[in-house]
């Protein structure tokens, strides 16, 4: 059985999913997919602070606790389908690569209702903490990477193979085809780091 390695790149609600096999000189993509992890249904899910913020304390920490809970669910139900997929292809998932931002840790969630950036950068934390218990719930070694810290690390796992296989996974739209965003190069590249640094 071959091994791959999944990168994540986490917006509010959702996240591109991209897995990938073989090496530096032999990457290949094989899986590429969305994952929607609200519950569109339930009221202030896709934006979990900010509905909090019309609140009283309590109960936004009960709606944000209650959110969180449906996202993880919803994250593990995802990730466990795609992991089984990959398994059935002969693919066993070792690793996961979640895309970071550059923020600083949080305040208390007094202090996040009371600002308007804080708010955003409080969400998408909500959602990449929703991925990451996902990858814990299915025993799969997660690892966050700063978006802007993406190139040195490739280069630290990749060697003088970096600039290639950052160029390489660009071009990949025309094998894999559309949708290839700038999401879906960013997680193959983080995934791709990370396989490389776990190659036995």
């Amino acid at each position: 059985m071959g091994t791959c390695a999944i990168g994540i790149r986490v917006h509010s609600g959702w996240g591109a999913l991209v897995a990938v096999s073989g090496d530096a000189n032999n990457l290949q993509v094989i899986d590429r997919r969305r994952v929607d992890i609200i519950d569109g249904e339930a009221p202030g899910s896709f934006q979990p602070y900010r509905f909090a913020q019309d609140l009283d304390l309590a109960a936004a920490e009960r709606h944000i606790a209650k959110s969180a809970a449906a996202s993880s669910r919803l994250a593990t139900a995802a990730l466990r389908e795609a992991v089984d997929q990959l398994r059935d292809r002969g693919f066993r998932t070792t690793v996961a690569a979640i895309l970071l931002s550059s923020a600083r840790a949080l305040p208390e969630l007094k202090m996040i209702l009371a600002s308007h950036p804080m708010i955003h950068t409080a969400e998408g934390e909500f959602f990449r903490q929703a991925f990451r218990e996902a990858c814990t719930a299915l025993n799969i070694p997660v690892s966050g990477i700063r978006e802007r810290d993406l190139e040195e690390e490739a280069k630290a796992a990749l060697g003088k193979r970096a600039v290639t296989v950052k160029n390489e996974i660009a071009g990949m739209g025309k094998i894999v085809g559309a949708p290839w965003t700038s999401d879906h190069k960013s997680a193959a590249l983080a995934a791709a780091l990370l396989l490389a640094k776990h190659r036995p």
